[in-house]
C-alpha cells in the first residue's frame, strides 16, 4: 500500500506537520502585531518586544524560571543516572521493586496530588525542624527534582540495559579503577542519553504550572505562573513576544544538543567497533 499510494504518506506527512506547527507559526507572526488585540491584524511593529524588556514582573519571573530548571534538570540528572545504574547493574537485591515502584510513581501521578503531598510535607517539616522557613525557590526545586528524576532515571535505564558491557569488562582486565571506567568508557557512550534527560527535565521544570503553584512563595512567582495570571485578564501581545523568544531558545537548544548526541554517537560506535 506504501508504494501504491505514496500520496497519502505525503499527505499524512504534510497534516501532522501543519497541525503542530502552524499554530507556533501564527504566534511568531502575531508577535510583531502592531495591535492591542492579538486576533487583529494591524501592521508589523516589533514594538511589543521593547514592552516585554520593560515588564519587570515577567523578566523576573522567567529568570527565577530559568534558574529553576536549570538546577532541578542538574539535580534530576545525577540523582536519576544513580537510580538507573543501581536498578540495571546491580542485579536482584532486597527492596528492588519497591524502589523500582516508587521511582515510577511520579510518572502517573497525577500533578494535582504531587504538589499537595509537597507541600504538606514541607509544612510538616517546617513545624518539626524549622525547614524549610516558608515556600519558595528552594521548595520549588525539590518538587521538580522529585518527578524529574523519575524521567531520567527511565531514560537513563533503558540506555544502559542495551549498554555492551563487554567495554567495561575490558577496561578492567586492563587495569582500570571502577571508578575511571565509569567516567571514561560508561559516561561518554551514554551521554545521549544523559543529555535527553536533562533536557526533558529542564523542559519539564520550565512548563509546570501545577506543582509550582502549590509549593511556591509570594516572591518566587515562576514564568508559567505569571503567564497564566495575565492570560485569565485577556492575552496580551506580550506573551506572543515571549512565546517567541522561547521558541527561538528552545529551538537553539534542541540543534546543539542534536549536534551533541551525533557527535557522542559517532564515538560511541567507534569505541564498540
Amino acid at each position: 500500500m506504501a508504494t501504491r499510494f505514496p500520496w497519502f504518506r505525503l499527505t499524512s506527512l504534510l497534516v501532522g506537520f501543519l497541525f503542530l506547527y502552524v499554530p507556533i507559526l501564527l504566534l511568531i507572526v502575531y508577535s510583531f502585531n502592531e495591535s492591542r488585540l492579538v486576533t487583529v491584524w494591524a501592521g508589523f511593529s516589533p514594538k511589543w518586544y521593547g514592552e516585554l524588556l520593560r515588564d519587570d514582573a515577567i523578566l523576573n519571573a522567567a529568570w527565577v524560571s530559568f534558574r529553576i530548571a536549570a538546577i532541578s534538570a542538574t539535580l534530576a540528572l545525577i540523582l536519576g543516572t544513580m537510580a538507573a545504574v543501581a536498578l540495571v547493574r546491580f542485579g536482584r537485591f532486597r527492596g528492588r521493586t519497591l524502589f523500582s515502584g516508587m521511582i515510577s510513581a511520579p510518572l502517573v501521578m497525577p500533578e494535582v496530588i504531587t504538589g499537595l503531598s509537597l507541600l504538606l510535607l514541607f509544612v510538616t517539616l517546617e513545624q518539626m525542624i524549622g525547614w524549610p522557613a516558608g515556600r519558595g525557590v528552594m521548595t520549588i526545586i525539590i518538587a521538580h527534582v522529585t518527578f524529574s528524576t523519575a524521567y531520567v532515571a527511565v531514560i537513563v535505564q533503558s540506555r544502559l540495559a542495551s549498554f555492551d558491557i563487554s567495554l567495561e569488562e575490558a577496561a578492567l582486565d586492563l587495569g582500570a579503577h571502577p571508578a575511571k571506567v565509569f567516567f571514561v568508557i560508561t559516561l561518554p557512550i551514554i551521554a545521549p542519553a544523559l543529555v535527553a534527560g536533562w533536557l526533558l527535565s529542564f523542559t519539564l521544570s520550565l512548563d509546570d504550572l501545577v506543582i509550582a503553584s502549590f509549593v511556591s512563595g509570594p516572591a518566587s512567582s515562576t514564568l508559567p505562573m505569571v503567564i497564566f495570571s495575565s492570560v485569565r485578564l485577556g492575552v496580551s501581545p506580550k506573551i506572543n513576544a515571549l512565546a517567541t523568544i522561547l521558541v527561538v531558545l528552545v529551538t537553539i537548544a534542541v540543534i546543539v544538543a542534536a549536534r551533541m548526541m551525533r557527535k557522542s554517537g559517532g564515538l560511541a560506535q567507534s569505541a564498540q567497533n
